[in-house]
């Protein structure tokens, strides 16, 4: 089963690179571009073949080391 987790600054959070790669999608030309927010992608092979038992491995994972959880906000998919 692969999981993939996107973990995301939380709205209140100020993201310094999400501004810097709006300055410079302006430097570039490319108008019309709002607020940017970036982060992170990470996929995870895993073992598990219980979607239920694999979204709370993941959870915990996400909790433990992959997001901090005091700033950033994480979702998970699982695909088959």
């Amino acid at each position: 089963m692969k999981a993939i987790v996107k973990i995301m600054l939380r709205p209140a959070v100020l993201d310094p690179q999400g501004k810097a790669i709006a300055h410079a999608l302006s430097a570039l030309g490319f108008s019309g571009v709002g607020e940017v927010r970036q982060g992170k992608l990470i996929t995870l092979e895993l073992d598990e073949t219980d979607a239920e038992k694999a979204r709370e491995t993941v959870k915990e994972m996400c909790e433990k080391l992959l997001a901090n959880t005091v700033i950033e906000d994480y979702e998970i998919e699982l695909e088959a």
